[in-house]
């Protein structure tokens, strides 16, 4: 394959499939960033400015092309202009498409250098932001919706006569989509802060991507995947709204373990121009299962009935805790990283479909409009989010549990937290840990949970911290540590969570089960170590914190 010139003017006649510059093709040819070699270049042709002698450009030679290559990748590394705008780390799009069913063949992306992390935990984040803009070259982009094809090769959006293209939208500076790719939909009675505005949104209705967000949210009335709808240039329009499918890895921001979940494949297959192997997807477990009231109402809707005093509900995934001092964390849903409810207060009012709370625990009535989520392409909605601890505005780890790299040091390890691929999230009480010496106790002023080392034996949970065991009988069972380490006698208490949610899984490949939760621990069963002090030892009391970060950049 060759890439074609590109041309010093905007328009361009289409003559036998080629296109055709007026007069004269650039003396450079650019694929975002990248200079195109010359080898890679097709010839140069050109018609005068009526459209006649068209041919190709004097002394014009073609270049050798990339053999046996379906589509090229160009990549850079540039701080540009872009780069600037918000929190962008990346961005993407196609530069070329085929004559005959405008499949892109050409594409580039550039990667932001100063917003590129190299610490190992974050190795799989810009793995995952590679990808992101890969897909966005080869098809999920607000400037190929309109080139789509069904099942047949046809077009999905109707193409005029006189240049066999879809039309122009001037607005958008872009080809027009039809319904049958991304449709309309209105929603009259979107719930928010004192009653209900109507609520717009584009989804895209194509088939294989309303079968698996029907099938996602156990949601036959949906319609199709809702799209962004807020962000710049290059954020709207082009990822999955935020608020609908949060970690889901096309989104426009990544906040916390992305995945490329059935629904992105399934949209990649829509295109017409490729074939998915569903085999590869990653588990999507944001709004799974959840049902219309989830995916087609308002976060707002979502909590007010999961917290009514009818209801009893949890109202995960969505929060309502004010993120403050001293921080008081808890476990994301699926038990692989501390995290915390990212639900801050803003210096101004939220915009009124925004608004998402009618009251708020210990916020004074009447400023509810002031607080949200801190992801704005969400819609503010808070949710429970990984985070990174900060000392000097300096990257310490992550909290995500499967990464050794996130484990504490070990003067600052007061809960004997253990990071790695073995381990899980777990929620302490509500009481303080702390370290103690006869002389000296230092409180952690951050808790509520930490990920621990786990085994699934005998039909029960086992929890690892520090160099003991603790079986777990039941669920919300408290585990009692009182553990001497370094001198310092480390003071907690851990709650099991039920062994359906850690163990499940692991037993049913061992064709085994999880013994009922009935039963009581021994009381004698746990290891506990105590302090043997003089009476004359004096004794002083410290508090330890970092800075707490929310994870949060955006990929285009």
């Amino acid at each position: 394959m060759s890439v074609i010139e590109k041309c010093e003017s905007s328009q361009v006649f289409v003559k036998d499939h080629h296109t055709h510059c007026i007069d004269t093709c650039r003396p450079v040819t650019m694929c975002g960033e990248v200079r195109v070699p010359e080898d890679h270049l097709d010839v140069c042709r050109t018609c005068n400015g009526t459209g006649h002698n068209c041919g190709i450009a004097e002394g014009s030679i073609a270049g050798p092309g990339i053999d046996g290559a379906d589509f090229v990748f160009y990549v850079s590394a540039m701080q540009t202009e872009r780069c600037h705008k918000g929190l962008t780390v990346a961005y993407a799009a196609h530069c070329q498409q085929e004559a005959a069913l405008d499949r892109p063949i050409a594409g580039h992306a550039n990667l932001c250098p100063g917003s590129i992390s190299t610490k190992p935990q974050e190795l799989e984040t810009l793995l995952s932001t590679v990808k992101h803009e890969i897909l966005h070259a080869l098809g999920f982009s607000v400037s190929l919706y309109a080139f789509y094809r069904d099942e047949n090769g046809e077009p999905r959006t109707p193409r005029r006569s006189d240049t066999g293209k879809p039309p122009l939208n001037e607005k958008l500076q872009t080809h027009q989509w039809s319904e049958n790719t991304i449709k309309t939909v209105v929603r009259p009675r979107w719930q928010v802060h004192g009653g209900y505005v109507e609520r717009t949104m584009q989804m895209i209705v194509t088939p294989r991507v309303r079968a698996e967000v029907q099938a996602h949210f156990n949601c036959p009335e949906l319609e199709g995947a809702e799209l962004e709808d807020q962000g710049e240039d290059g954020t709207a329009l082009t990822h999955w709204e935020k608020r609908v499918f949060e970690n889901e890895a096309m989104t426009g921001t990544h906040t916390q373990n992305p995945v490329y979940s059935r629904i992105t494949l399934a949209l990649m297959e829509d295109t017409g121009w490729y074939s998915a192997n569903y085999s590869m997807a990653q588990e999507l477990g944001w709004g799974k299962n959840l049902g219309c009231n989830f995916a087609m109402k308002s976060c707002k809707e979502w909590i007010s009935t999961k917290s009514s005093p009818l209801s009893g509900k949890s109202i995960h995934p969505f929060c309502n805790k004010v993120k403050q001092d001293p921080l008081q964390t808890e476990c994301t849903d699926d038990r692989s990283s501390v995290a915390l409810c990212n639900l801050v207060k803003h210096t101004q009012p939220l915009p009124k479909k925004y608004q998402n709370f009618d009251s708020i625990p210990h916020v004074l009535s009447g400023e509810e409009q002031y607080y949200g989520g801190s992801v704005s392409l969400a819609d503010f909605c808070p949710y429970i989010q990984e985070f990174t601890w900060r000392a000097r505005n300096i990257v310490v780890r992550g909290s995500h549990c499967l990464y050794e790299e996130n484990n504490p040091h070990p003067d600052k390890n007061f809960a004997l937290e253990k990071y790695g691929p073995h381990s899980r999230c777990f929620d302490h009480t509500n009481d303080m840990w702390e370290e103690r010496t006869c002389k000296q106790a230092r409180q952690w002023q951050h808790w509520g949970s930490g990920c621990y080392l786990y085994k699934c034996e005998a039909g029960r949970l086992h929890i690892m911290v520090g160099n003991y065991t603790y079986t777990c009988y039941h669920a919300g069972q408290e585990i009692i540590i009182r553990i001497m380490q370094n001198g310092w006698l480390h003071k907690g208490a851990l709650i099991c969570p039920p062994c359906r949610d850690i163990c499940q899984a692991e037993f049913k490949a061992r064709d085994e089960w999880c013994k009922p939760g009935d039963e009581h621990p021994p009381s004698i069963y746990y290891h506990k170590d105590y302090l043997h002090c003089a009476s004359a030892d004096s004794f002083s009391l410290s508090i330890s914190t970092l800075i707490i970060a929310i994870l949060s950049f955006v990929v285009r």
